[in-house]
């Protein structure tokens, strides 16, 4: 298998210091090969901070996989990475960028087996004029801007202990009543349905649907978002042959005994799906994003810009997330995103 893309991420935030410190480790942790899209000399400056004795080679991603095992690889970036830890700079978002961006090509030209993302600070990237709103989103227009293809993107949110989905993202709450639809949940049900068969492997993967309003509306004395929206996305996602329950109370999905009948949740919203996962699994899950013709995952927690330079940084959820986007590059793409 091809090497993993790991992007710089924000260079101010814990990025820069867990991909040094989880290579540093390479060997006791047993990861998968990767290389760190960078500024080679930016991470030079950061490792003799932190105190690592890291050999950092810059190398094509082609030689990255031969070059791991004694050198940290890093395919360089033209673009200078010049930011101190916890102290973004103008050099912060374009080398953030350009890193992902890098990426994603090499992943398109079979140089690389997925991109795992290092965490980004969307404040510093708005601030220069970066137009998505978020990773995700970024992501599938990259995908269109290579393919001519337009396609929705998924972020799921995995761990050992649960998977949630949330059919909305980025959005303020009062923007969610006007967003959300049944056209929606019954697209992000299908993607979730066929990656988790597709990347996942599981035959008959088993999906529940979270209800919008307290009690998923209790028979619409509570809100009739439910039964108008939510209700008919479940029966059409089952009348296609999906496995699909709800839509249910939310503040009774994610107990022990419930998370055991299902393999993901479909939340109406960020919160809703992030709480939960970040409660159970906060140093541990993955943000993955289902819909692309490649896969990609990330450490599910920010920048983190007051611990950044120090060595404080927990690795536990990077070390996940290339653990999982080994497993899931190795299986076969959807047909329905293949690119030839």
């Amino acid at each position: 298998m091809q090497p993993l893309a790991l992007t710089l991420g924000e260079p101010a935030g814990i990025g820069p210091d867990l991909a040094l410190a989880v290579w540093h480790r390479r060997a006791e942790l047993e990861i998968p090969s990767f290389y760190v899209v960078s500024d080679p000399e930016f991470l030079r400056r950061r490792a003799e901070r932190l105190d690592l004795d890291i050999s950092i080679s810059s190398v094509s991603p082609t030689a990255a996989a031969a070059t791991f095992p004694t050198a940290l690889p890093v395919v360089a970036l033209d673009v200078r990475a010049t930011a101190e830890p916890g102290r973004p700079d103008r050099s912060s978002a374009p080398a953030a960028i350009a890193s992902i961006r890098r990426a994603v090509d090499d992943v398109f030209s079979g140089s690389a087996a997925a991109v795992v993302t290092n965490p980004v600070a969307k404040n510093v990237l708005y601030k220069s004029g970066f137009a998505e709103p978020g990773h995700t989103e970024f992501l599938a227009k990259l995908v269109e801007e290579a393919t001519g293809k337009a396609l929705q993107p998924v972020m799921l949110l995995w761990s050992p202990e649960l998977a949630v989905v949330p059919v909305t993202i980025h959005l303020p709450l009062k923007e969610i009543f006007k967003q959300l639809s049944t056209g929606l949940i019954v697209e992000t049900g299908r993607i979730v349905a066929r990656d988790f068969r597709t990347r996942f492997r599981l035959a008959h993967p088993r999906l529940v649907v979270a209800g919008l309003n307290p009690h998923a509306g209790e028979e619409g004395t509570l809100g009739e978002e439910d039964r108008a929206i939510v209700a008919p996305a479940v029966a059409q996602l089952a009348a296609e042959g999906i496995d699909v329950r709800g839509p249910l109370p939310a503040d009774s999905l994610f107990h022990e005994s419930a998370r055991a009948t299902y393999d993901a949740a479909l939340c109406m919203y960020h919160d809703q799906a992030l709480i939960p996962i970040k409660t159970l699994a906060f140093d541990h899950a993955v943000n993955v994003t289902l819909g692309l013709p490649f896969v990609r995952t990330s450490p599910d927690h920010g920048t983190a810009f007051d611990i950044a330079g120090t060595g404080r940084a927990d690795a536990r959820s990077l070390i996940a997330a290339l653990r999982l986007a080994a497993r899931l590059a190795v299986a076969p793409m959807p047909a329905a995103l293949s690119t030839s």
